[in-house]
């Protein structure tokens, strides 16, 4: 059975991150994949240079449409930048109960730019991150969530702990910003697992906070524990990572099809 996957989310026109970096992979995991855009953006490589909000109204159409005719086996949320947005995802959401929920908190772009309002940010906080079964900050937003410094692995299982106790969710804090190794820890049912990898020489990692958590939705679509999604996920990311794609004069994006053009070759 093919496991369907909703991604709620922003649109990246360069194709790097947000929706379309989503369906990408997660047509690659060998899942059908469905959108609900939250917000258009004008960007590339270089930085987001305007954002176009999606109304709430037209939010919430594009939820029932989905849910009252493919209902989705795990929903991906990305980038969220407005407090009526939240409130119309969250109400949809506890509507509606899929199985699986991946929260990824998109609160600045890799080249800076900030994508969230301050008044959103108590109600993603409030209303949308206690709905997961796994939220997936990367360290700058583990630090806004907690108020925490995050600079060691340590400090990640402990910020990572208190997230969970605070919204009763899985945690997986990635720390691909740490400047020695890339090691995410995923924090559950009070254990911490570490997820170590090859650290990969590259400016080139536009959108890989959204794939990370569009590719552990595809496996928990597909039936897959928690701790393997995330393992698997995670092979996949270091995979595109280790490709050597560039593309774009600044941060450029991964290669998402990697696997295919490997296999060509």
């Amino acid at each position: 059975m093919i496991g369907k996957v909703l991604t709620i989310a922003g649109s990246d026109s360069c194709g790097g991150a947000g929706i379309q970096a989503d369906i990408k992979t997660i047509t690659m995991h060998g899942c059908y994949a469905m959108s609900v855009i939250t917000a258009l953006t004008a960007q590339n490589t270089t930085g987001v240079t305007a954002i176009s909000e999606v109304s709430p109204e037209f939010v919430a159409a594009q939820i029932d449409a989905v849910f009252t005719d493919i209902f989705p086996d795990a929903v991906k949320i990305g980038m969220v930048s407005d407090i009526s947005i939240i409130h119309v995802i969250a109400e949809k959401l506890k509507q509606y109960h899929p199985a699986h929920i991946v929260a990824d908190p998109v609160m600045i772009s890799t080249s800076g730019h900030k994508l969230i309002h301050e008044d959103a940010i108590a109600a993603l906080i409030a209303e949308l991150l206690p709905l997961a079964e796994i939220i997936t900050p990367n360290i700058p937003e583990t630090e806004a969530l907690t108020g925490m410094q995050v600079a060691t692995v340590a400090d990640m299982k402990k910020a990572a702990e208190h997230l969970a106790q605070k919204f009763g969710t899985a945690v997986l804090v990635k720390g691909g910003h740490l400047h020695e190794k890339s090691v995410d820890v995923l924090y559950q049912n009070q254990e911490s697992v570490i997820f170590d990898a090859e650290r990969i020489n590259t400016n080139n990692t536009h959108g890989t906070g959204c794939t990370l958590s569009s590719a552990i939705a595809s496996h928990l679509a597909k039936g897959q524990s928690l701790t393997e999604s995330v393992r698997c996920a995670k092979n996949y990311l270091t995979g595109a990572l280790k490709t050597g794609f560039d593309i774009g004069k600044g941060c450029g994006s991964l290669l998402h099809n990697y696997q295919i053009i490997t296999e060509s070759c």
